[in-house]
């Protein structure tokens, strides 16, 4: 999955008439991802007396943005929220804020490619986040799981199977605790594929697909993320280990077939269609295929 905007709001209540205080509009502006906007009013409501760290925690989370959107990154901008959350202090920050403090400290370490520091403030910030906050707990927990899901494919060959293990565990809890997170349905399936369990990453994708037709927008969503994963991770590496040594897309374009079959069931359309050229398509480019999960 990827990390989209929606996982990336600034989570404060707001009001429905236009908001005055400079703090109010800062937030503002953020959800509404017009980062310049936010650091202005930041730096306003950084004057006054009792926002300051607040307006700080803004200013910082908005210029993370503003680096992460960039199609050329300013350093400056990464610099500038590093200063800016090092210099907090936690203990006039609200409960709520403490979570998004602890969030931003993750994203500037995950921006500095620094995976295993920024999943422990994921970590700690999941902990944070009662089960009823549920955009909450879905936007930290994709962060969480795409950071041990980058730590494992850009670390030792030897470190991805207990950390793609973590994943899984996590995944597993979650939905014993929210069963609609679809953050955690799809996690089950790409992790079970990273500890090389395909019998259950392939239940899973299917159990997910199912349960993603009860989940609204959410769930449209969560299907079109199984099915890249089934179509470029499952069922490649599946076939292959049926063939050993052959030509393994016949076997591909079998299960290929399968899965459209499984969706035409049980959904009120194919993602992707019931194309054969779309399967025929994916059968050529079999070779090309990193059979690894992946952020998607």
């Amino acid at each position: 999955m990827q990390l989209p905007a929606v996982f990336l709001v600034l989570a404060v209540a707001l009001p429905q008439t236009t908001p005055t205080d400079p703090l109010t509009r800062a937030r503002q502006a953020y959800n509404d991802r017009r980062f310049d906007d936010a650091i202005a009013a930041a730096g306003e409501a950084g004057k006054l007396s009792g926002l300051a760290e607040a307006a700080s925690l803004v200013a910082a989370r908005a210029r993370l943005e503003r680096y992460r959107e960039a199609a050329v990154p300013n350093e400056a901008d990464l610099s500038e929220a590093r200063r800016l959350l090092k210099g907090l202090d936690q203990t006039k920050l609200s409960a709520r804020d403490h979570v998004e403090f602890l969030v931003g400290l993750g994203e500037a370490l995950y921006l500095e490619n620094n995976f295993g520091a920024a999943e422990v403030y994921f970590s700690r910030a999941l902990a944070r986040v009662g089960v009823s906050d549920d955009d909450t707990r879905e936007r930290i927990f994709e962060w969480w799981a795409t950071t041990l899901d980058h730590q494992a494919q850009f670390g030792p060959q030897a470190e991805r199977r207990p950390l793609y293990t973590r994943i899984l565990a996590r995944a597993e809890e979650e939905l014993a605790r929210r069963e609609g997170s679809a953050v955690a349905s799809y996690w089950l399936a790409a992790a079970a594929q990273g500890v090389d369990d395909l019998e259950r990453a392939w239940g899973a994708a299917h159990a997910g697909w199912i349960h993603a037709g009860h989940l609204g927008p959410r769930g449209a969503q969560l299907r079109a993320d199984l099915d890249r994963l089934v179509r470029q991770v499952i069922l490649p590496e599946r076939a292959r280990r049926l063939t050993h040594e052959g030509d393994p897309r016949a076997a591909l374009d079998i299960f290929l077939t399968e899965w459209e079959d499984f969706k035409k069931r049980w959904g009120r359309e194919s993602i992707v269609g019931n194309s054969r050229d779309s399967i025929e398509e994916m059968s050529r480019e079999f070779s090309t295929i990193d059979s690894r999960p992946r952020t998607l």
